[in-house]
Parts: C-alpha cells; sequence; structure tokens
C-alpha cells in the first residue's frame, strides 16, 4: 500500500533529497536551479558528456549547478543509477525530465520509457516518496513513437502504488516558436502551414513550468494527478504569433504559406525509400513530428505569468541561445 504522504507536504525543503534526472536539458535546467533556489538537497544526474552534442563536462554541469550535488552516470542503467547514489543517502524525491534528443523510434523507448521508468524504479526500491514526470499534453493523442513510449511510461507510473507521482503535460515550449523570430527580425517572410489557422496553443514559459513541477513535490492536490499545464492568457494560432512579430518589429506582414500536403508527400517518399534503406525510418519520423505539430493543438490550463510576446521581445533582444531544439525541429534551431 502506498504510504502516508503528510510529510513531505510539510517537511523543510532542506530535509528533502530531489533526484533530478535530465538535469541538463532544456526544462530539466530551470526545474534544477528552481529547486537549489527552494533550498531543497538537489542530487543533479547527468550523463559524463552532457547537453547538446555532447559538449558540457562534469565540471561545466556543477559549476552551472552551484548548490546541488552533481553525480554522474547512465540513466538507461539500472546498476549505473544504483552506483551513482550509493553514496547520496536516501532520495525522497524523483523528478524526471528526460526525453529523447531526436524523437526517433529506438531513442524514444530507450529515454521517454525505459530511462524514466528506470528514476521510478529506483524510488521505489529507496522507499522514496514522490516521483514527478515531465511528460507532454500531445500524448492524448498518440500518432508518434515517442508519445507511445511516453504514454506507457505514464502508465505504468499509474499502475504501481509505491509512491505518489505527478504527471505534468505541458502544452509547448516557447522555444519551439522561437525559429521565425530571427527571420522576422531581418525582414523575411514568416513561414506558415496553410492559412496560418490550422491549429493554436498558449505555450509556457521554461521558468514558469520549473515553478509548477517543483510546486508539485508538497502540494497534495497534484498528487497522482496528470496535469496538463499551458503558459498565461488565450491559445493563439500561428497567424496571431506572426502578427505579435511584426507588431513588435514595425513590420508590414508578409508571409510564405506552405501547404500541409507538402508535408504529406515528403513523409510518403521517405516511408517508400525506407522499405530499400531501413536507416530512414527515424527520418520519416522526424518528419512525422514536423507535420503533428504543424496540425495539432496544444492548448491546456493557464499557469505562469510571462506571456508569448514577453518571450518573443526577449529572444528579440538578447538573441536565440539556450534555445535550442531537438532533431525534429522544423526551423532549423537544434540541439538536445
Amino acid at each position: 500500500m502506498c504510504r502516508a504522504r503528510a510529510p513531505l507536504a510539510t517537511a523543510k525543503p532542506e530535509d528533502v533529497r530531489v533526484m533530478v534526472a535530465g538535469c541538463t536539458g532544456y526544462i530539466g535546467r530551470f526545474v534544477t536551479k528552481e529547486l537549489i533556489k527552494r533550498g531543497y538537497q538537489v542530487v543533479a544526474f547527468s550523463r559524463e558528456k552532457s547537453g547538446v552534442g555532447g559538449k558540457k563536462s562534469m565540471d561545466d554541469v556543477q559549476k552551472d549547478f552551484s548548490g546541488a550535488e552533481c553525480v554522474f552516470g547512465d540513466v538507461t542503467n539500472m546498476d549505473s543509477i544504483r552506483k551513482c547514489f550509493s553514496e547520496v543517502g536516501k532520495v525522497d524525491v524523483v523528478v524526471s525530465c528526460l526525453a529523447s534528443r531526436t524523437g526517433g523510434i529506438q531513442d524514444s523507448w530507450d529515454v521517454d520509457y525505459q530511462a524514466s521508468l528506470n528514476c521510478l524504479e529506483y524510488l521505489r526500491e529507496e522507499q522514496g516518496a514522490h516521483y514527478v514526470l515531465l511528460s507532454a499534453i500531445c500524448v492524448q493523442k498518440p500518432l508518434l513513437e515517442f508519445q507511445r513510449a511516453k504514454l506507457k511510461l505514464e502508465e505504468a507510473i499509474a499502475a504501481q502504488s509505491d509512491v505518489t507521482y505527478s504527471i505534468v503535460r505541458p502544452t509547448a515550449f516557447f522555444k519551439s516558436l522561437a525559429g521565425q523570430v530571427s527571420i522576422v527580425k531581418g525582414g523575411n517572410p514568416y513561414v506558415m502551414f496553410g492559412d496560418g489557422e490550422i491549429c493554436k496553443a498558449n505555450a509556457i514559459s521554461e521558468a514558469d513550468l520549473a515553478i509548477v513541477m517543483a510546486d508539485c513535490i508538497t502540494m497534495k492536490d497534484r498528487w497522482n494527478k496528470v496535469l496538463p499545464v499551458g503558459g498565461p492568457g488565450e491559445a493563439v494560432t500561428p497567424l496571431q504569433q506572426s502578427q505579435i512579430l511584426f507588431d513588435l518589429f514595425g513590420l508590414e506582414p508578409k508571409y510564405i504559406k506552405v501547404p500541409i500536403a507538402v508535408f504529406d508527400i515528403i513523409i510518403g517518399g521517405i516511408e517508400l525509400a525506407s522499405k530499400v534503406f531501413p536507416s530512414l525510418v527515424d527520418t520519416a519520423e522526424f518528419a512525422k513530428i514536423g507535420r503533428y505539430y504543424a496540425t495539432e493543438d496544444m492548448v491546456g490550463p493557464s499557469y505562469g505569468t510571462t506571456t508569448l510576446r514577453d518571450f518573443f521581445e526577449d529572444v528579440a533582444k538578447n538573441g536565440l541561445q539556450g534555445q535550442e531544439l531537438g532533431d525534429q525541429a522544423v526551423f532549423g534551431i537544434k540541439g538536445e
């Protein structure tokens, strides 16, 4: 049976040890820093070479997470996890911000499912208290492999009763809308699919999402729940997003409109070629991811205070550093 969790809800942060898996990822970095700021005993679990293209060394991670204890290993391997934490002490909470770097088929099952499941199993072995998962709202309509992997993980989390859990499903990240800021700022047309009103989203900032996830540790009304999470305000279409940008830069709107059918032609061609060249299977999956994000709504309850316009203003002023996307990115800012 699941143990009573009242002590966790009322415990002082300095008495709670929280392990963050995926701490060097886009959201994981903000979550880790938010937990450090709140005074938790934070254990940042990272690969020895992490970040985009493995460019972050162990020293880089330790410098980035001053105030946390950093451990290094392979989150896809249970023996590595146990070894890393053998001298750390009892872990009370695990926060998994793990996500596949590519969205490829095997990578999705290795990371989005198995690695996060390993973290859950470790917490259960430790007789810990609570597990917080960064999932995605798109698992509500699972058409892609990484969505199926995340959904299977969610099912495994809900099926056990050893620890309580919070499954956070953000709508979209602001970074996914950042790719065209420099395009428009440079006087070039805004690229959109169809008429720009096929879908809509209320994306959330990384800092606002980090607060939501950190709050899940002590807010009992978020335990044993699936939590859709969007940013503040109404959901906006790509057309409305473009209007914010043109207004921000004082430019006359101009567009390149790409028919959605282009995706279908590309996907069909790659899938046909993959029958001869199996290595192209993941390439087809990347194209499907692009199509999904170009056509599906990403809408959830509003949290936080940072608006899309706030974000665009910041990117326009400070550039795109830190806004790198994975290999499934539609508009060329790639990364972890």
